[in-house]
């Protein structure tokens, strides 16, 4: 890394100002997270137009970030690199539809990215999101924990939310985790699901209105909700545009925060060589350690097989 953590300045380049690029700046800024966001995309003219319409804000938000348009060669200058770019999922297609053309696009900002001195770290939204992340740590040459996937830190939001709804808890009380791909393969860990401090299957134990065929329809929405959101405008962005604002500023504040984010796996629940969803604490240098969770045999099974899909998937690019 460049500077000494105490000595940094908190900077950002997004790549790619579309749906969720310009959610992300707009949740940046309301938060005034970090000091200065330098917005680039192929299509200058949208994203100096983003650039304008957020610094028409500035009077309301209270928040000094410098928001400015750039090019590849300001990323030499900034500590973390944010691509929301690519190919959008449409209605009926997966995530792993997204890889032949995301790839290629992925390729030649990469390029871009590095030839400019960049030295930071990468934190990748597209989809599919594992894949990419994959392939950036490839294109790259970066440490491993210094290029970092959204994951399912939204997929483990929107859990959360169901959850809390159904036990009339606050989201935030509970303390559950989706992981794995994020797409049709995660899995929900049950085993390891908490309200407050007492595990989930304990206190629907302790009441009788509970059932765990609902657990099981909760875990459904929480899988499908892209698909639903999509089929009805399009596109998702606000929350993984929230969600990318959280990493950041687990990042920027050295928080040793766990999320659920896309890591590469060194032997982590029995898997090695993917970027796979699982809790990680991130700081000021990225992924600090993989949490472990203790999954229960049904789990490991599901979390196996949805490692190997996306190796199956990797395996003729890499």
């Amino acid at each position: 890394m460049n500077m000494n953590i105490e000595d940094r300045v908190s900077r950002v380049a997004l790549i790619g100002t579309g749906l969720v690029g310009s959610s992300y700046a707009f949740a940046l800024m309301n938060q005034g997270i970090v000091n200065e966001l330098i917005m680039i995309d192929v299509n200058e003219e949208k994203a100096k137009g983003d650039v304008l319409d957020l610094n028409h804000g500035k009077a309301f938000t209270g928040n000094p970030t410098l928001i400015k348009f750039g090019n590849y060669k300001d990323c030499r200058m900034v500590d973390l690199v944010v691509i929301c770019a690519g190919a959008n999922q449409k209605p009926g297609e997966t995530r792993l539809d997204l890889v032949e053309k995301n790839l290629k696009i992925f390729k030649e900002i990469l390029d871009n990215v590095m030839d400019s001195g960049f030295d930071g770290i990468i934190l990748v939204a597209t989809n599919p999101v594992d894949i990419l992340t994959y392939a950036t740590w490839k294109f790259s040459g970066l440490p491993k924990e210094r290029v970092i996937g959204s994951g399912t830190i939204l997929d483990t939001a929107r859990f959360r939310y169901l959850l809390g709804d159904y036990f009339n808890v606050a989201p935030k009380n509970i303390h559950a985790y989706i992981i794995g791909e994020h797409g049709d393969s995660e899995l929900p860990v049950y085993s390891s699901a908490y309200i407050g401090a007492l595990p989930i299957k304990k206190y629907m134990e302790q009441h009788d209105k509970y059932r765990k065929e609902d657990l099981d329809e909760i875990f459904s929405r929480v899988r499908d909700a892209a698909y639903e959101i999509i089929k009805s405008k399009g596109a998702t962005y606000y929350g993984i545009a929230m969600g990318l604002a959280r990493i950041t500023k687990a990042i920027f504040s050295n928080e040793n925060a766990v999320l659920t984010v896309s890591a590469h796996m060194d032997g982590q629940y029995g898997q090695e060589n993917v970027y796979i969803g699982v809790p990680c604490v991130i700081n000021r240098n990225g992924i600090r350690e993989i949490m472990e969770l203790e999954l229960d045999e049904e789990e490991q099974q599901k979390f196996e097989n949805s490692a190997n899909l996306l190796k199956t998937i990797l395996a003729p690019y890499f």
